[in-house]
């Protein structure tokens, strides 16, 4: 109980402090009184979790855990992934959660408010567009969209249908981030005009998968749902489906996603004008098809670049730090790394600055390495379904930020610089990228619409 406690108060203290540092824009506006409306209100949001394997679980139980919402349905393909959140659910709440093997089930009950959408990078578009035809807000993980035809659709699909959608890049809600992107708007470090981003691990090749039969355990066909039919194999679940581009994007997407967003944020940029990627599958001779080294480049005209290194199977630190980002100014430089922390250098790369985080932030968790900064990203979730206020991360800007990464793919795809129109992010000039990239093939009847 103890726990439960500190970890309301430090949830709350984070909230009233972001909003005491007053970002102007940066983050919402939370005064006591409205503050009040969402933590301890005894109107609680009924949450259904749509994939509760690894990072799912991580969110069901930060779901579970808030003092203004309740999980009511436990959602997966995957009964044992259905049966190991179940326990871990109950200790955070006293509310039964029903369970379904297939979420548009939890998407006819008019109580649920909210989908959480915590699944494979193929399916968290047409899934946010049902949830969103169904009159639910939702939750939806980073990358909000396999291609950009569906980021597209997903902006069409909040428009027309007025809910809220919020991308579950939660850095652009931790206090310390936020105040060291204020610092680059503020020119702590001159004019800023390049953000250096980078993502690096040591993972273990995925061998060469035999088709066998699909678990008893396992509805395969709603696991692929959108995506046209493929035989199982069995190094695909439940992790190395990022690294097959029919239903992953790789690292640039899977990582890329959160510190480009974190750049284009700090640059006040939106969509490029140039975008190059080299790189490719080295370290190990397997079934990954996305490359396992990757150099992305975006440039923004003649005001800004951004560029994201990965390197998936090589765990050397970049400045000190497995995960990160550099922005460099015309006076010096500033760096957030994985955690809720930043610190200013000057020209000659003496600190200057450091503002640091109590909260331990472990960065090499895949699932759950934030659970009480992330709290702060689904309250300011929650704040925009009761009073309307703004989003950290809106599904605009999400798109914006997840184009990036994905315009990288397709120029690493193609083997070709993509010369990009900087008023909508769509490419100029080449036929084969838009026809084969922009979009993809659909099962037969699954096809998204808004």
């Amino acid at each position: 109980m103890k726990m439960e406690e500190s970890r309301r108060n430090f949830i709350k203290k984070a909230v009233i402090g972001t909003t005491a540092m007053t970002f102007g824009g940066i983050l919402p506006s939370f005064s006591a009184k409205s503050y009040g409306n969402i933590i301890g209100a005894n109107e609680r949001l009924n949450i259904a979790m749509m994939g509760v394997n690894a990072r799912g679980k991580a969110l069901a139980n930060n779901f579970a855990m808030q003092p203004n919402s309740q999980i009511t349905y436990i959602c997966d393909v995957d009964k044992q992934a259905i049966e190991r959140c179940m326990p871990e659910v109950m200790k955070r709440q006293k509310h039964q959660p029903k369970t379904e093997g297939d979420f548009r089930r939890a998407l006819e009950d008019k109580n649920v408010d909210a989908l959480v959408v915590a699944v494979p990078d193929h399916w968290h578009a047409p899934a946010a567009i049902l949830a969103s035809q169904a009159g639910k807000h939702v939750y939806l993980e980073k990358p909000c969209s396999h291609n950009p035809h569906e980021g597209e659709l997903l902006i069409q699909a909040v428009k027309k249908y007025k809910n809220v959608i919020q991308m579950g890049n939660q850095r652009r809600s931790w206090p310390n981030v936020a105040a060291g992107i204020r610092e680059v708007h503020n020119g702590a470090i001159g004019k800023a005009y390049y953000a250096r981003t980078w993502y690096t691990n040591n993972r273990a090749p995925i061998g060469v998968g035999k088709e066998v039969a699909v678990p008893a355990w396992l509805d395969f066909d709603l696991w692929q749902g959108p995506a046209p039919r493929r035989a199982y194999k069995d190094n695909i679940l439940h992790y190395n489906w990022h690294w097959f581009w029919h239903w992953g994007t790789g690292e640039a997407l899977n990582n890329g996603t959160h510190f480009v967003d974190l750049a284009r944020w700090g640059l006040q940029v939106e969509y490029p004008s140039l975008v190059t990627s080299t790189g490719g599958r080295y370290a190990h001779k397997d079934d990954w098809e996305t490359p396992d080294t990757q150099m992305i480049s975006m440039e923004f005209g003649k005001d800004a670049l951004i560029t994201w290194e990965g390197r998936s199977c090589n765990g050397a630190k970049t400045d000190g730090a497995t995960v990160g980002v550099i922005f460099y100014g015309e006076k010096g430089s500033l760096q957030i790394n994985g955690d809720n922390s930043y610190r200013i250098y000057d020209l000659n790369s003496k600190v200057i600055k450091e503002v640091k985080d109590t909260q331990k932030v472990e960065t090499s968790s895949l699932t759950n390495p934030s659970q009480n900064l992330d709290a702060i990203h689904i309250q300011n979730f929650f704040s925009a379904i009761k009073d309307g206020s703004s989003l950290n991360s809106d599904i605009i800007g999400g798109h914006q930020s997840t184009l990036l990464v994905q315009l990288g793919n397709i120029a690493q795809r193609t083997g070709q610089s993509l010369q990009i129109d900087p008023k909508n992010g769509r490419i100029v000039n080449n036929k084969e990228a838009m026809n084969k990239y922009w979009s993809r093939e659909y099962q037969k009847g699954w096809e998204p619409r808004v």
